[in-house]
């Protein structure tokens, strides 16, 4: 796919204030510091369409950019940590769960996942949380370039084994380097050929394995070695607050 514009259209704070729905989109969300900015760069081909900040979390708002005149690139807030209040930070996340699940042109979210780490739990929650309600996704693993081949293989490999029950067919999974330029042709690829596709006939179907209840952010389930089990009166008064996803 050859990006011959990449423009900034808007920041809103919730659904509410989104553009209309003319457009596909393709919507981006990752743990703070995970490198969405500098990926979608990469991917824009345009170095500073994105602001890389070096404090984490410093994306609160939902950010979009027209590519081509006909989709669009989604710039969602991470989550993990961000500076300002908790009540800010949870206002952020709850706007972009808000997006992910109830705007109608979403073609597909891409959940970036740091490659020099060992499986996070906020990050099988939220895989969790998308296969819940059968939502599209596909997942990336970013900064593939930052630690050995041995201990990203490693990384990947463990992360699929830890969401592997949850589905019939696993997500597609790709991997890049923004500072290398890895993985941009592959996941402009994902994109060309949803465009190039049209609307989707129909929604996808759910998982085949069975999932807990539904879950809204802040999550409310633990994840351990591919399980959730609900929080004791004692986790939640441990991690009260400390969980802005």
């Amino acid at each position: 796919m050859h990006i011959a514009s990449a423009i900034f259209d808007r920041s809103a704070p919730d659904l509410a204030g989104c553009p209309d729905e003319s457009l596909p989109e393709f919507a981006f969300i990752g743990r703070s510091n995970v490198g969405k900015s500098s990926l979608l760069n990469l991917l824009a081909g345009k170095e500073r369409l994105a602001r890389v900040s070096p404090t984490p979390g410093f994306t609160k708002l939902i950010n979009f950019f027209t590519i081509n005149k006909t989709w669009r690139l989604v710039d969602l807030p991470g989550y993990g940590y961000a500076e300002g209040s908790r009540k800010h930070v949870s206002q952020f996340n709850r706007a972009a769960a808000n997006y992910i699940k109830h705007r109608p042109n979403l073609c597909c979210t891409f959940l970036l996942i740091d490659s020099s780490l060992e499986p996070q739990p906020l990050d099988l929650e939220l895989v969790q949380w998308l296969a819940s309600y059968a939502l599209p996704f596909v997942i990336v693993f970013t900064k593939t370039d930052r630690g050995t081949p041995e201990t990203v293989a490693a990384n990947i490999a463990a992360f699929k084994e830890r969401i592997a029950g949850w589905f019939e067919q696993l997500p597609e999974i790709f991997q890049c380097s923004s500072e290398a330029g890895h993985g941009r042709s592959e996941l402009l690829g994902v994109i060309a050929k949803i465009v190039d596709a049209g609307p989707a006939p129909e929604a996808p179907a759910p998982p085949a394995a069975p999932l807990p209840p539904e879950i809204e952010p802040p999550f409310r389930i633990e994840v351990r070695a591919g399980k959730a089990r609900e929080k004791t009166a004692l986790d939640k008064k441990k991690l009260k607050g400390a969980r802005p996803w």
